[in-house]
């Protein structure tokens, strides 16, 4: 350190500020010396009186004429200027670790005019630092963790403290560390604040946590100083240093002899002391041949035992199981292994019969008589009492049947292998006087074949021979089907029932034949066709044989041997089967039922408007329209006669006499002018505000026989409601007849109707 450094150190603890020899410095004018005259300005922080740091001098300063003035950081409230000597003095106490030097400028000021005499000056005033702050930790807690068991030495964190003082004075900044509890168990470095284990013997099994307090001072190894205190928090992590252990030399169990091949029937646990992956626990089993099994339980770490074979408690009622448990890690290098015994206790149960075998398979030959025995069932009572087995079937009770003390099994009737080759029943056996303890068997019975079926052509054969086809021709290959089981050693053996035909057959040894032309010269004309009977025997043990009929047309042919003319071939028709024909004539009556459906569906539809609707052949539409004068009376174009006549049923109507007041006012009946009445009529009817709205009853164009609104024909209008008199219709001739039955129904009564 500079001897001035030193210098200055030991005279601040005589005098608290002092100006110390300096330099002069230049003005602002570039031309000229300036003429300020002042020493370098320190001070102590932490100083709270006021202090005088030292004077500033300048030529331009004449006592009682100008005055000296500071500006610049602090000027007024920390710094102060005698204004005729220039001593600065220090009012307020200084923080060297917040600001650690000002800059100040002065200035002389005339006192009359206030103007500045001469250049100015700047300066500054540097704080001198105090051992005033002690360290401190860069974090508070700190934590850190160390295996247990770990050797004097272990490293276990470095904890850290910084000075905010002056490092370049003194000691101020040197800190050094040490602890104040926990000495028998860790220690620290001085200097470096790196935290050892001390004792080797920590063990997280009996504490695990551990709190010390570490103290910072400044000042280095020196007496005094500042200081602090952090505190640390260690923890032991686990090593596996704990071997695992059976709290019981012994375990018992209780398990029914009906537990079922890898149920759980126990839990074992051994303790470890450690944790995590140090606590994990492996369980074997001893014991040789043992009907049992243990595996882990990753969750609980507990052994769960299983059964992997059934237990029998008319065997063996008790099981005495040896059990280990170790870790899957070393322990301190090395595996430590612990056992103990499970001792487990079968407990009786009710079991239902068992049977000898789980699947029974018979065979019987077909054909044989009633009450043929086919096989024995064997089931018996595995608990001690041994009761007695009675047996049913539940099924295949058409064909067989089961004696009900000894399991014999026996048939109904006759089999059929033809018609079912393979039977499968379930007998049933059960304790006698127990209901409820059943249990079930598969019997599969094979009916073994007889030859009892004859060979015949394995299809409906429709060959036909050309007219030039020549001997040697094959004109079909044959084949035969048998219903009796077919093995690879059965053989059909094919022949023509006569020895004269213009026809032979050739066995090809693979149970086929060729039909072959043995004499050419074919007439359709002559002979249409050939009707070849032909035997199919098979080598059964007895041999069976049956005649078939091929049916052979005769044909003229095309290069190809292609049919062109066949008087009697028809290939069609052995396509077009039985069951084809009951399909096609399905369809079409199914297709006639929904016609006839749709059909009453419409007219259900139509007959909910028969009060509204008029059948289209009563009255046409033609008879009033406004753009034809129509014809004459003999025009039975222009009107439905049937309609007419269909009011004529109860012959003609007389003219009677009513009291009953008219709807239309009487006219006067005129005696041949029909044009003048009509006219007349049709003035009263559009005057009459009783009526029908006029629109509705006139129809100005044809809408259809099947429109759901009635007609609007006038004429109809005027032959329901007119209650006008037109009996002298009657007078004016035969033609006029039907017109006056038309109109002169009762007007009293249809009034009423109305």
């Amino acid at each position: 350190m500079p001897r001035t450094m030193l210098f200055l150190m030991l005279v601040s603890y005589i005098v608290s500020c002092s100006a110390q020899p300096g330099r002069s410095m230049k003005g602002n004018s570039s031309d000229l010396q300036s003429d300020w005259i002042w020493n370098q300005l320190t001070c102590w922080e932490s100083k709270s009186e006021p202090v005088q740091i030292g004077p500033i001098n300048s030529m331009w300063h004449k006592k009682g004429v100008t005055k000296y003035e500071l500006r610049g950081e602090g000027v007024g409230t920390i710094f102060k200027v005698d204004a005729d000597n220039g001593n600065i003095g220090v009012y307020r106490p200084l923080d060297r670790e917040k600001k650690a030097r000002y800059n100040l400028e002065g200035l002389v000021i005339d006192i009359k005019t206030r103007k500045q005499m001469g250049p100015s000056t700047n300066f500054s005033v540097q704080v001198l630092d105090l051992n005033d702050n002690a360290p401190i930790f860069t974090k508070d807690p700190f934590n850190g963790t160390v295996p247990e068991m770990s050797d004097r030495g272990t490293s276990i964190l470095t904890v850290s403290a910084h000075d905010p003082d002056d490092p370049t004075v003194g000691k101020h900044t040197n800190v050094t560390y040490k602890l104040l509890n926990n000495l028998e168990n860790f220690f620290i470095e001085q200097e470096t604040g790196l935290l050892r284990v001390k004792n080797p013997d920590l063990d997280r099994e009996r504490k695990k946590d551990y709190h010390i307090i570490v103290q910072a001072k400044d000042m280095g190894l020196d007496p005094g100083g500042m200081s602090s205190t952090a505190t640390v928090y260690i923890s032991l992590t686990d090593i596996n240093d704990n071997a695992p252990y059976f709290p019981h030399r012994q375990y018992n169990y209780s398990v029914s002899e009906a537990a079922r091949i890898g149920a759980t029937i126990g839990r074992v646990k051994a303790e470890d002391l450690d944790e995590g992956e140090n606590a994990k626990i492996l369980y074997t089993v001893v014991s040789p041949n043992s009907l049992f099994r243990i595996k882990t339980d990753p969750r609980t770490q507990e052994g769960l035992i299983t059964i992997k074979e059934p237990l029998d408690f008319e065997k063996q009622r008790l099981h005495r199981l040896e059990v280990e448990a170790e870790n899957p890690t070393l322990v301190k290098g090395r595996k430590y292994k612990t056992k103990t015994v499970l001792i487990f206790e079968v407990l009786d149960v009710d079991e239902p019969p068992l049977f000898s075998r789980d699947h029974y398979t018979f065979r019987v030959s077909e054909n044989l008589p009633a009450d043929t025995s086919v096989g024995t069932v064997l089931a018996k009572d595995p608990d001690q009492t041994k009761n007695k087995i009675g047996y049913s079937l539940r099924d295949g009770v058409n064909h067989f049947k089961i004696g009900k003390d000894n399991g014999i099994i026996t048939t109904r009737m006759k089999l059929d292998r033809e018609a079912i080759a393979w039977h499968n029943i379930t007998v049933e056996a059960h304790e006698v006087g127990k209901s409820n303890s059943t249990s079930i068997a598969q019997v599969t019975i094979k009916v073994l074949d007889k030859n009892d079926n004859a060979p015949t052509l394995a299809e409906n054969y429709n060959p036909h021979v050309c007219e030039d086809d020549v001997a040697g021709t094959v004109i079909q290959v044959i084949s035969a089907v048998d219903l009796d089981e077919t093995t690879p050693t059965v053989r059909f053996h094919f022949s023509i029932a006569v020895k004269d035909s213009n026809f032979s057959v050739k066995d090809n040894g693979n149970n086929t034949a060729n039909i072959t032309i043995k004499q050419a010269g074919f007439d359709q004309n002559e002979v249409s066709k050939f009707l070849v009977p032909i035997i199919i025997s098979d080598n059964g043990h007895p041999s069976l044989s049956s005649n078939d009929t091929l049916e052979i047309n005769v044909c003229s042919c095309d290069r190809e041997r292609k049919p062109i003319n066949c008087r009697h071939f028809a290939p069609l028709t052995s396509g077009v089967t039985v069951t084809v024909l009951l399909i096609v004539f399905l369809c079409i009556i199914i297709a006639i039922v929904l016609a006839v459906l749709i059909v009453h569906q419409k007219m259900q539809k139509k007959n909910a408007f028969v009060g509204l609707v008029k059948p289209p052949g009563e009255i046409r539409e033609q008879l009033v329209r406004y753009d034809e004068e129509g014809g004459g009376e003999m025009d039975t174009n222009s009107f439905d006669i049937t309609v007419l006549n269909s009011l004529r049923t109860n012959g003609p109507r007389l003219a009677k006499a009513v009291n009953c007041p008219p709807v239309y006012a009487q006219v006067r009946k005129p005696n041949n002018d029909m044009g003048t009445v009509v006219k007349m009529k049709k003035d009263e009817a559009d005057g009459d505000r009783d009526g029908l709205p006029y629109d509705t009853l006139h129809v100005y164009g044809y809408e259809g026989a099947d429109s759901v609104a009635d007609s609007l024909s006038t004429l109809d209008v005027s032959s329901i409601d007119s209650e006008q008199d037109y009996d002298f219709l009657n007078d004016w001739g035969p033609r006029f007849h039907m017109l006056a039955e038309l109109y002169g129904s009762d007007p009293c009564r249809e009034i009423s109707d109305y």
